[in-house]
């Protein structure tokens, strides 16, 4: 066979995403030819794409040549994948080549384009949404994924056009743009032009008419409305209706909590912070944050949940800051595991478990591990080329070994792992490596250590994946990492190091040596777990009962989803393996990264002073999630989410339904006579409730939110157009439907409390506090809205729930964690102050030395920035830059190198 395609041609891309099916089936040559080359003899026409099949026939729709790869693999046609191919030539090409044409040849934005589109990106997202599946067809990638795909990868590969409250879609469109065969066809067509690629092809066709933008253009939102089937609202009036009697008994407490054989068995995993480290706000989303809303979901549920985490205290990291410190590695995981507590507390993160790595039962564990491993052949010896450092004396951690990624050429790449291009690293690889602590150049010196033999466990793990990755929820970051592993095909990894602080490795020989953090880490929540109780293995060693669920960033992916299940696949004891790995992108601050050192960004144990609630900050975090590409804390956003959606949106709305219970009422909740109008609005609010589930069962954290927003979005539209205020002071029947409009405000109120109670716990707490919602409703949320404030139901005392944040408040923010402050203390000391002394001879300090003067710079640095902040007196603040400048000049004297001139000095 004989595939032609061409470049910036829209048709050619489903084809080539789709022409991975026919490997290994046929053989397949793919021709690029110009879009102006007649490849079909008796066409009088250019077409492309064209199939030329062996018999000489000739395919020339796209569909048709998709179907045909499809066909090829074994894919039995079905009626569903049928229909969308229908709808996709009728209804979405029409609406979709007047997008394109008015984007890529008329120069039009915005609306103007997605007007065209919307009403079909909109089928599509409904569609997702109401099957809850992750493809068009069901649960498995089909035909029509690959066509859609291709018609509206063009248009939506700009995020502009891709509308954020079609959460469904969006999830889709990422999944497959994800994979690399979608990759490569978008390259290969649009040859990182984007859309532009295309205006060749578009400048030929002919210009859309109106009647065509008319056709596609979306319904208002009463129209949208008004698409409820009769039987769903009637489906809503009766589950609300029966009210408080629908709820289900509480679960029972459990002390410690394990498995119920016969109950959902949700474990809970975040990825276990380094102990030396103070986590930064992207931590914070990565991890904790992310699975603290899907452990207090579960529990919502009714799950079985066991939410666990803990310090990764192990590794040169704990050692190197236990020489900073004058303390010992044990001294140093003490003090910062409580400061670590600390942070997620306030943040209140709801662990069952937060433990630790340094304790006898991760000994225990990882050596049984370890030795089950070997005792099968899974473990070879070999000879290492380490980097060591002549200067410090020692061999150097990966972590603390930057240089040049030999992949890719990025020039911060870490001795373990490339933060640019994801790929793992030897440390011996990097170009140009330097020791972080000294600066010197390492040498290489060979030493003996043992290695997991990946290679000889990728048949186990590729068959795990198989019966693991469809129908599970990790993320499309997650498969697409460990796919690009597996292609890359594995190789032994070391699981040792030259180090003291760490797991004894027990082999005659090896007594000298530790297990690499990397291999024992993500046994610490087996271990962890195994401290909370001892019946540990309930949970570790029961597959068949247990639904694993790991949050990490993506760079944790490889250890979580590849060499840990590596590790307990070869050790053949039934552990239990992760379901669904949670992974996201990062996230940034403002137009950077955070940097401790530099004072940039806030982290945890910043937060906590900023005057802003824990619950502020969780819920903008969780607003702007980095799930599925990167995203940026950015101050002013934060102002205006605040004001706009907490103040203006959902805090208006609570406290008016709660208020007009309270003035209108004596604080009674009122009899409540419904309207078809009300019965619409109680199916709408089901509608959204049910959406909400089905993202937070999919994991889908950020989505699930705006569920919330849009739920309190109708409650103030409702109140806005019915104006209970003016109603009140009318006629009887006027007054009744005030009564009836504040109930089901009120009740809407407090379904939002239990929705929010997974993002802002505390919030959430104090609405059920002031409406005095009964305990069994605070607990449970269930698919269906209920009535849990009927007639007659008492309040509390309504007060306001948020805070408007201000300008000049934010702004002063802004300063204070921008880390720009310290190059402006040099320049207000540089007018001032004398030229250096000439440093006739140099002599390098000790690293630890030098280290103690980085952190004290580091210490003045903020102590300076804070009296700036506070607007202290000028001479209090000059009188601290000096101080700073002194220690910045003995620190360039304990570096081996002269002080460097003050801004705006020359050197002479």
């Amino acid at each position: 066979m004989r595939l032609f395609v061409s470049e910036g041609v829209p048709g050619c891309l489903p084809v080539l995403a789709a022409a991975r099916r026919a490997r290994g089936r046929a053989e397949l040559l793919i021709s690029t030819v110009g879009p102006e080359d007649c490849v079909v003899p008796f066409l009088t026409r250019p077409k492309i794409p064209v199939l030329q099949l062996d018999s000489g026939n000739y395919l020339f729709s796209t569909s048709a040549i998709c179907r045909y790869f499809f066909l090829l693999s074994g894919w039995e046609q079905d009626d569903l994948t049928n229909q969308w191919l229908e709808w996709e030539a009728t209804e979405l090409q029409p609406a979709l080549s007047a997008a394109l044409y008015y984007l890529v040849v008329q120069g039009k934005k915005g609306e103007d384009v997605l007007g065209s589109v919307r009403r079909a990106l909109t089928h599509i997202d409904h569609s997702l949404s109401r099957q809850n599946c992750p493809f068009l067809a069901g649960e498995t990638e089909s035909l029509a994924d690959i066509v859609l795909w291709g018609a509206l990868y063009p248009l939506l590969q700009d995020p502009a056009y891709l509308p954020e409250e079609l959460s469904a879609l969006h999830s889709w469109f990422q999944t497959l743009s994800t994979q690399e065969p979608c990759q490569q066809a978008a390259e290969t067509v649009l040859k990182q032009q984007g859309v532009l690629a295309l205006r060749p092809y578009f400048q030929k066709q002919p210009q859309p008419s109106p009647a065509e933008g008319r056709a596609v253009t979306n319904e208002p939102e009463e129209e949208e409305l008004a698409t409820l089937s009769e039987e769903e609202i009637a489906t809503a009036v009766t589950a609300w209706e029966k009210g408080l009697e629908s709820l289900p008994p509480l679960r029972p407490q459990q002390n410690p909590v394990l498995p119920v054989a016969g109950e959902r068995n949700v474990l809970i995993t975040s990825a276990l912070p380094y102990v030396n480290n103070v986590p930064h706000l992207g931590n914070i989303i990565g991890c904790v944050l992310s699975a603290d809303v899907f452990a207090r979901y579960s529990r919502l549920r009714q799950w079985n949940t066991l939410y666990l985490c803990g310090t990764d205290e192990y590794g040169t990291a704990t050692e190197t800051k236990a020489l900073e410190e004058g303390l010992t590695p044990q001294e140093i995981c003490d003090k910062y595991h409580i400061i670590h507590a600390d942070i997620y507390r306030w943040f209140n993160i709801s662990f069952d478990i937060f433990g630790r790595t340094t304790t006898p039962q991760q000994t225990k564990i990882t050596q049984d591990i370890f030795q089950r491993l070997l005792k099968r052949g899974f473990v070879l010896q070999d000879t290492v080329e380490q980097l060591r450092c002549e200067h410090c004396a020692r061999f150097l951690a990966d972590r603390f070994v930057e240089g040049v990624c030999p992949f890719c050429g990025y020039e911060e790449a870490r001795g373990d792992q490339c933060d640019k291009c994801g790929k793992l690293i030897n440390a011996v690889e990097l170009k140009k490596p330097q020791c972080k602590v000294c600066r010197s150049c390492p040498v290489v010196q060979s030493t003996q250590h043992l290695f997991l033999d990946l290679p000889k466990l990728e048949k186990r793990l590729e068959e795990w994946l198989g019966r693991t990755l469809p129908g599970s929820d990790w993320t499309p970051n997650a498969r697409f990492i460990i796919r690009s592993w597996l292609r890359d095909g594995l190789k032994p990894r070391c699981i040792t190091r030259d180090l003291k602080w760490g797991t004894p490795v027990p082999l005659e020989g090896f007594k000298d040596k530790v297990f690499y953090v990397w291999f024992d880490a993500t046994i610490g929540y087996l271990s962890i777990t195994a401290n909370y109780t001892d019946q540990w293995e309930r949970w570790w060693k029961n597959p068949e009962q247990v639904d694993l669920y790991q949050f990490m960033a993506k760079d944790n992916v490889p250890f979580h989803g590849l060499v840990f299940p590596c590790s307990v696949l070869g050790a053949e004891d039934n552990y239990t393996l992760v379901s669904h790995i949670i992974a996201t992108e990062y996230l940034n601050y403002e137009d950077g990264k955070f940097s401790k050192s530099r004072g940039v960004g806030v982290f945890g144990d910043m937060a906590q002073d900023t005057g802003i609630p824990a619950d502020i900050w969780r819920f903008y975090l969780l607003y702007i999630r980095p799930e599925g590409q990167d995203s940026a804390f950015s101050w002013t956003d934060l102002l205006l989410k605040n004001n706009s959606e907490l103040l203006n949106n959902l805090g208006n709305f609570i406290n008016r339904a709660g208020m007009f219970v309270s003035k209108f009422f004596g604080g009674c909740v009122p009899e409540m006579v419904l309207t078809p109008d009300d019965q619409r609005l109680l199916a709408h609010v089901t509608l959204e409730l049910q959406h909400y589930h089905q993202l937070l069962e999919k994991v889908r954290i950020r989505d699930a939110l705006r569920s919330i927003l849009t739920v309190s979005r109708h409650g103030n539209q409702y109140i806005q157009v019915n104006e209970p205020w003016k109603r009140i002071k009318g006629s009887e029947a006027d007054r009744q439907r005030a009564g009836t409009v504040t109930g089901l405000a009120v009740n809407i109120a407090a379904l939002l409390s239990v929705m929010l109670q997974p993002y802002m716990p505390t919030v959430s707490a104090t609405i059920q506090a002031q409406l005095q919602l009964p305990p069994p409703a605070c607990s449970i949320l269930l698919t269906n809205f209920l009535c849990t404030l009927p007639a007659g139901h008492q309040i509390g005392t309504v007060s306001p729930l948020f805070q408007k944040l201000e300008n000049d408040q934010i702004e002063s923010l802004r300063q204070r964690f921008g880390g720009g402050q310290l190059e402006e203390t040099f320049d207000l000391k540089a007018k001032t102050s004398p030229k250096p002394a000439v440093v006739e001879t140099v002599t390098t300090a000790r690293p630890q030395q030098i280290q103690v003067l980085m952190d004290e710079v580091t210490k003045q640095g903020n102590v300076v920035r804070e009296l700036k902040a506070q607007k202290a007196d000028k001479n209090e603040v000059a009188a601290e830059v000096a101080k700073l400048l002194d220690l910045k000049k003995q620190l360039a004297v304990a570096e081996g190198k002269p002080p460097e001139a003050p801004k705006g000095k020359k050197k002479k």
